[in-house]
């Protein structure tokens, strides 16, 4: 069975997505997440030991983009799989504009 068979699809207000996440994507995204607590906590001991601002910014821009990454990575699943089932059930018009505005944030 594909993943996007059998899929009982929630409303736009509720807290769980339309597409629950396999464990596997669960654990990819918790150790890029994991990776990116271990940088903070690197830019944190950077500032104790007073190092050099240049260094702290290069560690600053490497955990926004990493940040980033994670986020455009949900969108993307959000978009293929959650918006995607919503359309198929002729409810996308909700899911869609959802979607624009947490684009809209998001790019700010």
């Amino acid at each position: 069975m594909s993943q996007n068979e059998n899929i009982d699809p929630k409303m736009v207000s509720d807290e769980e997505p339309v597409v629950p996440r396999t464990n596997s994507e669960k654990e990819q995204m918790l150790n890029r997440l994991k990776r990116i607590e271990g940088q903070v906590r690197g830019l944190q001991k950077m500032i104790e030991e007073d190092r050099y601002c240049v260094d702290v910014l290069v560690q600053i821009s490497a955990v926004n983009a990493a940040l980033n990454k994670v986020g455009y990575s949900m969108m993307e699943r959000h978009a293929r799989m959650c918006v995607h089932q919503a359309v198929k059930q002729g409810e996308g018009d909700e899911y869609m504009e959802e979607l624009m505005k947490v684009v809209q944030q998001y790019t700010k």
